[in-house]
C-alpha cells in the first residue's frame, strides 16, 4: 500500500489540532471526524482508556451456525496475510479472534483487543468494531484515524451483520492488521463475508418466513401488465377505506409484537398485502419501528412510529426504503400510514413525478428498544392535513430492507396541521444548534478560545455577527467584580459572515453608555431585544457615526445577552443580524439566552482553570531557581517549559559545593497541579539541605528516597482525612551529579530518571551507562554511582522524560533523535538548549520539560597548591611558611596572616586528634579555599570554651576568621575546609 497521509504527519497534525479545538473539516474524512466528535462528547481521553471485560460472552447458536463456516473460510484465505479476523456481538464486545500471526496477536493482546473486552465507540474510541456499530454501516479506520493512542498502529475494517428480516444488527465482523500491512481490499472482503453470513441466516428461516419474504419482494408496486391502477378510494387495485382499516389493524398488531417480523393481510378482491416490521434509529438515538406493506400489483405502503411530543419537534431520521418516495413523520403521539400509488392524488414536494401520497391517520403504541408487552392503544387522532416535505435524510442508516436495497430518493414528509412542517424544521434546527453548541463550546479551558467558539457556533446559523465582551479580571482568571453598565470591557471575540463589519475587532477596549442594550442587560441581568436598530436611539447614541455605518452595511437587529454563571455576571454577548431580512423575535431571544447560558458556564470554568493554573505557575516559578549561582566549575544553560495541560513537578538545580565543586540536579514529580508543584519545592529544598552536609551522591538519594516515602505515607498527618485524592506523592525521579573541576571527574547516580548525555569536545555524543535505581519513594534498594573523567569543554546534558517521549513517539526514537542533535562540537550551552528544543519539542507538550546543559571547566595547576604533611607537630611551622609563600605568589598577601592562622590550627588538630596522612591544599577560585584532610572519620564540633579550659578555641577562631567552613567525608577519611573572600 503506498505511503498514507497519516504516515507522513498530515493526519497527525489534524488530530492534534482537533484535540486543541481547531477546525479540521477539510483534513479528515467526514465519518472519522464525526466519530472523533462522538468520542470527545463521551469524555474520552486518547491516552487513558478503561476497556471493560466480561466473562462467558457468546452469541446465539443460530448466528454462530451461520457465521462460523464463513469465518473459517475467511481465516483460511488470509492464512498467509498478517490479518486477524474478529467477531463481536451487537454491543461491540469481542467474542472470538482468529489469525495465525503471533506477532500481530501479541500486539493485539497488548491493547486488550481480545475476546471478552468491549470496544464500543463511547468506551474505546474510533475503531473498526465500535465505529461500524455506531455508524451502522461498514467502515475503514487507518492508523491515526483511531481516536485512542494505543490503537493507532493498526488498521481496521468492520461491518455490521444484520438479521435479514428485521434489519437488526446481530454482530460485527472486523479485519484488523498493522497499519503498514493495510490494504483497501479489506473493506471489500469484510462486506462479502457479511453478505455470506446474512445469506446463511436467511437460509435458516422457516418455510413460511421465506414464503412471506418472497411475496414481499415480488410485491414491487407494479400493476399487472396492461392494467392501469385506480385512484385511492375507488375499486380495483386502489386503496379504499376498508383497505385502510385492515392495514391499520394489522400494522398495529405487528408493531406491538416485538418477536414478529413478517405478516400478511388479505384485502378485498383477492389481494394479499405483505407487511415487514423493522427497527430504525432517530438522529437523537431513539429507537423506533417501521412497518412497510407491499401489495402484489398495487401500491406500496409504509408505516412509521412517531415522535412522543405533540408539539413541533425535530423529526426522526427515517431509514431510506427500497422504493423512491417520501418517508413519514408527524408531530403527534400517533403513527401515519402512507400509500404510494402510480397516479397523483396530492402533489408532494421532492417526490418522484409519477408518485404521490395519501395520508391515512392511524394509531399504534410506542415501541420499546427492547422486547416488552404491548401497551394499550390510544384513541385514534383526528385526520391530519396534507403532508409537507423537508430535506431528505442521511443515507446509509440502519434498517435496510430484507432485499438489502437502499433507497436514495426518499424525502421527509411531515404530517399535521398547516405550518407544522415549517415549525418542526425550525425547532429541529434550533435543537441541532444547541446540540452543536454543547459539543463545540468549552473544548479548551481557555477563556478567549471559549468566547471564540461561541461566535463560531452562532455565526452564521443564528446571527450574522456575534461579539463577546469580558472584563479584564475574567481574562486573567481573577474573581470577577460586580459588572454594571459602565464597566470597562475587552472585546474578546468577533464572529462575522463578512469583513467590514464596522464593529470593533478583538482586543479593543469597550465601555457602553447606560442607554445601550448591552448596558441595560448588564444592569438588569436579563437579555435585551432590539428588533429594529434604526429605531434604537440608545444603541445609536453609543457611537452615532459608527452606528450609521453599521446600518448602511445592513445590520438591522440586535440581541444582547449577559453571560451569567453561578449567579455572577461575567460579560455580555451581542448577536447582530444583517443578511436575513427578518428581525430577531422572542423565540430567538430564548435561543440566544440558552446559547449564552451554556457558554457562560464554559467561560467560568475556563476562568477558574486559569486562576488555578496561574496560581500553580506562580508557585512553581517561586520554587524553581532564579538566575545562575556563582561558581566556576561549569558554564550552564537551562530551559523549563510547563506542560500544555498544566503545571507539573519537574525541577532542576545547580548547587555550588565545597572545594570548588558543583552539584547538578534534575528531578520529576509524577502528576500535575498545585500538589506536584508543592512537592517539587519540598524535594528541591531537601536536596539543598542534603548538599550542605556534603553527602556522597548515593547517600543523598537514599535520604531523599526516605523523605519521599514518608511524604507518601503522610506521616504526621491525620489519617482519617481522605477527601483529597491527590494527597499522596505517587512517585518522583531524580538524577544527581557532582563535578570536581580540580580532578575533572564527575560522579553520577539516578533514581528512575532518564540517562544523562555526554558531549565530548570533539562532538561525540553518548549516553552514560548509569544503572537506574528505583524511583524515589519505593525504598529498599541501594543506588549505584558511576564516576567519569570529563575533559575540559565537555557538556553534561540532563533532562526530564517529557523531552524524549510522548504518546506519538517511542522513547528509543527520542534517545536517537537527541543523540543526533547533540553531536555537534564547540557549541555553547545556550545554543545547545535552543537546538535541542527546536528538534525535540512536540507541538503540544503533554508533560513538563526541564533541560540543563553544563559545559565543564578545569582549575589549572596554577590555581591549586597541595602539600603532603607527616603526622609530626614540627611540620606545622613548615606548613605556615608554605602557605605564606603561595599566597605571595598569588598576590594575596592581604590574606596571608588569616590563612596562615587557619591552616596552622587545622593542621594541628589533624595531627593531634586524627590518624593517617595529612594533606594541606589551597584553591584559588571565586574564594580562597583552604582544605586539610586526614584519615579519621571523626568530625570536630564548634563549642564555646570555658574560662579555665586550655584548649577548644581553635575551631572557634577558624569560624570567626572565615566566611564559611565545614566538613565532608571521603572514602579514606574526611576534609575540613574553609572559604575566605578574595580582596
Amino acid at each position: 500500500m503506498p505511503v498514507a497521509w497519516d504516515d507522513i504527519g498530515g493526519l497527525v497534525d489534524a488530530y492534534e489540532r482537533f484535540l486543541a479545538g481547531s477546525r479540521v473539516d477539510s483534513d479528515v474524512r467526514d465519518s472519522i471526524l464525526d466519530s472523533w466528535k462522538r468520542c470527545r462528547s463521551a469524555g474520552l481521553e486518547p491516552n487513558r482508556l478503561l476497556i471493560p471485560y466480561a466473562e462467558d460472552l457468546g452469541l446465539e447458536d443460530r448466528f454462530l451456525t451461520a457465521a462460523n463456516p464463513v469465518l473459517d473460510r475467511l481465516t483460511s484465505v488470509l492464512s498467509d496475510a498478517k490479518v486477524s479476523v474478529v467477531l463481536a456481538d451487537a454491543k461491540a464486545r469481542v467474542i472470538q479472534r482468529g489469525g495465525t500471526d503471533s506477532a500481530l496477536n501479541a500486539r493485539l493482546d497488548a491493547v486488550q483487543f481480545a475476546p471478552g473486552f468491549g470496544f464500543a465507540e463511547q468506551i474505546a474510541g474510533t475503531n473498526g468494531i465500535g465505529t461500524a456499530l455506531a455508524e451502522r454501516r461498514p467502515c475503514l479506520v487507518l492508523g491515526r484515524e483511531h481516536f485512542a493512542d494505543c490503537m493507532q498502529p493498526f488498521a481496521c475494517a468492520g461491518a455490521p451483520v444484520r438479521d435479514p428480516f428485521s434489519g437488526r444488527i446481530e454482530g460485527i465482523l472486523d479485519l484488523t492488521c498493522l497499519r503498514g500491512d493495510a490494504d483497501p481490499a479489506m473493506l471489500h472482503l469484510v462486506r462479502e463475508a457479511v453478505e455470506d453470513i446474512e445469506q446463511r441466516l436467511l437460509e435458516q428461516a422457516t418455510e413460511r418466513e421465506r414464503a412471506l419474504l418472497t411475496a414481499y419482494r415480488r410485491a414491487h408496486g407494479a400493476s399487472p401488465a396492461g392494467e392501469r391502477p385506480s385512484r385511492p378510494g375507488s375499486r380495483g387495485n386502489g386503496i379504499d377505506h376498508i383497505d385502510r382499516a385492515l392495514l391499520r389493524e394489522k400494522a398495529e398488531e405487528l408493531i406491538a409484537s416485538p418477536h414478529r417480523t413478517l405478516d400478511q393481510v388479505t384485502l378485498p378482491r383477492g389481494r394479499v398485502a405483505t407487511l415487514l416490521r423493522r427497527q430504525v434509529m432517530s438522529a437523537t438515538g431513539e429507537a423506533g419501528v417501521v412497518v412497510e406493506a407491499r401489495i402484489l400489483g398495487g401500491p406500496r405502503l409504509r408505516h412509521l412510529e412517531l415522535d412522543r411530543t405533540a408539539q413541533a419537534t425535530p423529526a426522526p431520521r427515517v431509514v431510506p426504503d427500497t422504493r423512491p418516495g417520501p418517508a413519514v413523520t408527524a408531530t403527534a403521539a400517533a403513527v401515519a400510514l402512507v400509500a404510494l400509488v402510480d397516479e397523483p392524488v396530492a402533489a408532494v414536494e421532492g417526490a418522484p413525478a409519477e408518485t404521490s401520497a395519501v395520508v391515512l391517520p392511524m394509531h399504534a403504541p410506542m415501541p420499546a428498544p427492547t422486547p416488552m408487552p404491548a401497551p394499550t392503544p390510544m384513541p385514534a387522532p383526528a385526520p391530519m392535513a396534507a403532508p409537507k416535505s423537508v430535506p431528505a435524510p442521511v443515507p446509509g442508516e440502519d434498517g435496510a430492507g430484507p432485499d438489502g436495497e437502499r433507497g436514495g430518493a426518499d424525502g421527509w414528509l411531515l404530517v399535521g396541521e398547516t405550518g407544522v412542517g415549517q415549525l418542526a424544521v425550525l425547532a429541529r434546527r434550533r435543537l441541532e444548534l444547541l446540540h452543536d453548541a454543547g459539543l463545540r463550546i468549552g473544548t479548551s479551558l481557555d477563556v478567549t478560545r471559549t468566547a471564540e467558539e461561541l461566535t463560531e457556533v452562532s455565526v452564521p446559523r443564528f446571527a450574522d455577527f456575534a461579539v463577546v465582551d469580558l472584563p479584564d479580571p475574567v481574562l486573567r482568571g481573577d474573581e470577577p467584580e460586580p459588572v454594571g453598565g459602565d464597566t470597562a470591557l475587552r472585546r474578546v471575540a468577533l464572529g462575522a459572515v463578512r469583513v467590514g463589519t464596522h464593529l470593533d475587532g478583538a482586543g479593543a477596549s469597550v465601555r457602553y453608555i447606560p442607554s445601550t442594550p448591552q448596558a441595560r442587560c448588564l444592569e438588569k441581568g436579563r437579555p435585551v431585544l432590539e428588533p429594529v436598530l434604526a429605531d434604537a436611539g440608545g444603541w445609536i447614541a453609543q457611537d452615532p457615526a459608527g452606528a450609521e455605518r453599521a446600518l448602511a452595511a445592513g445590520i438591522h437587529s440586535l440581541i444582547a445577552v449577559p453571560l451569567r454563571a453561578r449567579g455572577v455576571t461575567l460579560g455580555v454577548v451581542s448577536f447582530y443580524r444583517s443578511e436575513k431580512p427578518v428581525p430577531f423575535e422572542d423565540d430567538d431571544l430564548s435561543l440566544a439566552q440558552e446559547l449564552a447560558g451554556r457558554a457562560a458556564i464554559c467561560v467560568d470554568n475556563a476562568r477558574l482553570f486559569t486562576r488555578e493554573h496561574n496560581t500553580a505557575l506562580a508557585l512553581q516559578r517561586s520554587l524553581l531557581p532564579r538566575g545562575r549561582p556563582e561558581q566556576n566549575a561549569v558554564d550552564v544553560a537551562y530551559r523549563y517549559l510547563p506542560a500544555h495541560a498544566g503545571v507539573g513537578g519537574d525541577w532542576f538545580d545547580v548547587i555550588p559545593l565545597s572545594g570548588a565543586r558543583v552539584a547538578l540536579v534534575v528531578g520529576d514529580v509524577v502528576g500535575h497541579g498545585l500538589h506536584a508543584a508543592a512537592t517539587m519545592g519540598r524535594l528541591r529544598t531537601a536536596v539543598h539541605n542534603f548538599c550542605s552536609l556534603d553527602l556522597p551522591p548515593d547517600d543523598l538519594l537514599t535520604h531523599l528516597d526516605d523523605l519521599v516515602g514518608r511524604l507518601d505515607r503522610g506521616e504526621g498527618w491525620a489519617e482519617d482525612d481522605d477527601t483529597d485524592l491527590d494527597a499522596g506523592v505517587v512517585g518522583a525521579t531524580c538524577l544527581y551529579a557532582v563535578y570536581d573541576p580540580v580532578s575533572q571527574r564527575c560522579t553520577l547516580t539516578r533514581a528512575g530518571h532518564p540517562q544523562p548525555a555526554i558531549v565530548r569536545p570533539d562532538g561525540t555524543a553518548e549516553f552514560v551507562d548509569l544503572p537506574s535505581g528505583p524511583p524515589l519513594g519505593v525504598g529498599g534498594m541501594p543506588f549505584e554511582t558511576v564516576e567519569l573523567e570529563l575533559p575540559e569543554g565537555s557538556q553534561l546534558v540532563l533532562y526530564t522524560d517529557g523531552l524524549i517521549e510522548d504518546r506519538f513517539h517511542d522513547i528509543d526514537d527520542g534517545f536517537e533523535r537527541l543523540r543526533g542533535v547533540l553531536a555537534t562540537p564547540g557549541r555553547p550551552p545556550e545554543e545547545t538548549c535552543e537546538a535541542v528544543l527546536d528538534a525535540m519539542l512536540p507541538a503540544r507538550p503533554s508533560d513538563d520539560i526541564a533541560l540543563l546543559v553544563a559545559r565543564t571547566r578545569a582549575l589549572g595547576p596554577e590555581q591549586v597548591a597541595q602539600w603532603e604533611l607527616p603526622s609530626d607537630p614540627a611540620v606545622v611551622t613548615r606548613a605556615r611558611a608554605a602557605v605564606t609563600r603561595q599566597l605571595s605568589a598569588w598576590d594575596l598577601d592581604e590574606l596571608a596572616f588569616t590563612t596562615e592562622l587557619v591552616a596552622s590550627e587545622l593542621v594541628t588538630n589533624a595531627i593531634r586528634h586524627a590518624t593517617g596522612p595529612v594533606q594541606l591544599r589551597l584553591l584559588r577560585d571565586r574564594a580562597l579555599i583552604c582544605e586539610v584532610s586526614d584519615g579519621s572519620s571523626t568530625s570536630p564540633r564548634l563549642r564555646r570554651a570555658k574560662t579555665e579550659d586550655e584548649g577548644g578555641r581553635g575551631l572557634f577562631l577558624v569560624a570567626q576568621l572565615t566566611e564559611r567552613w565545614g566538613t565532608r567525608y571521603t572514602s579514606t577519611g574526611k576534609i575540613i575546609w574553609t572559604e575566605q573572600e578574595l580582596p
